[in-house]
């Protein structure tokens, strides 16, 4: 199915991927409305950390680890998609400590997958990893869709909007989506909780220990459970509590630090990836499924959704990303 430049063209959730799809399709002169319930960022992109680190969900990711190449290929991406966007790559890389035992067992990873790495002061060190600020990032990309002609709708797609728009792009995550795509089936929900500090490290790069990463900024993130088959929003001292332990290992002051808790709730397929292309539903794409990379996959998926759109060939990772892949009999 081509759909011709101008067209209208609804997407629906405004987290990191469809943000991203909104802005990509009103750069390539789509007609796009952006619906959203709060599409001022209450979602799991915006609780996220906006890794884009390819290594690290590799190395400590046993679903990402045969994924390297694709994610490499989608962090890549983001140097032009950010160009001209109030949206700084944070370049730090990362940062692994931990005991000795343990990090032998972290560099066989980095060796078996071929990562280069270096060792130094006692941890494992990879320049290839990046970052975003999640909630700076969604506000910047709504701002550039916006001043492209972008409009913004304040509440939930809903089937009856399905007539109103030549094509759909379902990029809602977890969230119930109403039984519009039967391929919807193939998604489990994973909650997680994630921790803000008051204090700890501001800059430098991610920080990865046993069961615990620590990511600097204003409020440093302390991540994050994987609550596999979850999809409630409540907090859970007594899952958190072990982040936070962890976390004072590798940083004792924050033993001091006051901890705040973030909820948000990813979708995930049996592979690990996405779900993008064309649903059995017909005008009705589906970009969703991301598990935890929705911030590192964003453009990929985003230029995915526009080549469908645009009649254009979508390239060698399309049949990695086959939205249909886990439902034909």
């Amino acid at each position: 199915m081509e759909t011709k430049p101008r067209a209208r063209v609804a997407v629906a959730g405004a987290g990191a991927i469809g943000s991203a799809v909104a802005l990509t399709l009103s750069r390539a002169q789509f007609d796009v409305t952006l619906f959203d319930p709060d599409p001022a960022g209450d979602n799991a992109s915006s609780v996220a950390a906006g890794m884009l680190a390819p290594v690290a969900e590799s190395v400590f990711d046993p679903v990402s680890a045969p994924h390297l190449a694709v994610l490499r290929r989608a962090r890549d991406l983001w140097l032009a998609f950010a160009e001209g966007l109030d949206l700084p790559i944070l370049r730090e890389g990362l940062r692994v400590e931990g005991r000795a035992a343990w990090l032998a067992d972290i560099a066989a990873r980095f060796e078996a997958l071929g990562v280069p790495f270096q060792r130094l002061d006692g941890a494992l060190v990879d320049a290839e990893d990046w970052r975003v600020e999640a909630r700076p990032a969604l506000a910047a990309l709504r701002a550039a869709f916006e001043a492209l002609g972008g409009r913004l709708q304040p509440r939930a797609f809903v089937a009856d909007d399905l007539k109103a728009f030549t094509a759909v792009v379902l990029a809602t995550g977890a969230a119930d989506a109403g039984g519009l795509a039967p391929e919807l089936a193939a998604l489990t929900p994973i909650k997680g909780q994630i921790l803000r500090a008051d204090r700890g490290p501001a800059t430098g790069p991610v920080i990865r220990g046993e069961g615990v990463y620590i990511c600097p900024g204003e409020r440093p993130a302390i991540g994050a459970t994987m609550e596999t088959g979850r999809d409630d929003l409540t907090i859970d001292p007594s899952v958190t509590e072990a982040l936070r332990a962890a976390a004072i290992r590798l940083r004792p002051e924050l033993a001091e630090a006051v901890l705040t808790t973030e909820v948000g709730v990813r979708a995930a397929t049996p592979d690990g990836l996405p779900l993008v292309g064309w649903s059995a539903t017909p005008g009705l794409m589906l970009a969703v499924g991301a598990r935890r990379n929705g911030w590192l996959l964003a453009p990929l998926v985003a230029d995915l959704v526009a080549s469908y759109l645009k009649g254009d060939n979508p390239g060698p990772d399309a049949a990695l990303f086959d939205a249909r892949r886990f439902s034909r009999t």
